[in-house]
């Protein structure tokens, strides 16, 4: 079974300029983790874009979505920053069928040493072969369906959104 790997940028893919302070995009660290988590996944990488994921369009999304759809492997892992991953899942979950996608991200960047980015994609790659079709997002070990999911800016956090007091 082989793996196709989307790379869009979010904080998982930024450097950081020591000179200025600022964060940067340069090229993907897939490889490395990859070879750092010694898989031994059969993968495909295509990176799609890197950017940060509030500059994200509607053109960038549906970009992703027909790259997913195109794409000849069934099984899809997508690194996105973590900002509007939950949008963007909304997006594929209405254009992509048929298929098992995983998007996934860092709140800290890889080249920062103690990034949660290894584990998640550890987890997404996990995920993406043991899910049925669907649109999912991984963070923090565990998943979540594209549907009942948010970033809590407070605690920094994935979780399920919170049931409606009237459906209590």
């Amino acid at each position: 079974m082989a793996i196709r790997i989307f790379i869009t940028g979010g904080t998982f893919d930024k450097e950081y300029n020591e000179l200025n302070g600022e964060l940067y995009f340069k090229d993907t660290h897939m490889d490395e983790l990859l070879a750092e988590g010694r898989s031994r996944l059969n993968v495909h990488i295509k990176t799609l874009m890197m950017i940060d994921s509030l500059e994200m369009t509607s053109d960038h999304r549906n970009l992703i979505a027909e790259e997913c759809q195109q794409c000849d492997e069934d099984r899809i892992v997508i690194t996105h920053g973590t900002d509007t991953m939950a949008e963007t899942a909304r997006v594929l979950a209405k254009k992509v069928t048929g298929k098992t996608v995983v998007l996934t991200g860092a709140m800290i960047p890889i080249k920062f040493g103690s990034s949660d980015g290894l584990f998640n994609l550890g987890s997404a790659l996990a995920f993406v072969q043991s899910l049925p079709p669907g649109v999912y997002v991984a963070m923090n070990g565990r998943f979540f369906n594209w549907d009942n999911v948010r970033k809590n800016r407070q605690t920094g956090i994935f979780e399920e959104l919170p049931v409606p007091t009237a459906a209590k």
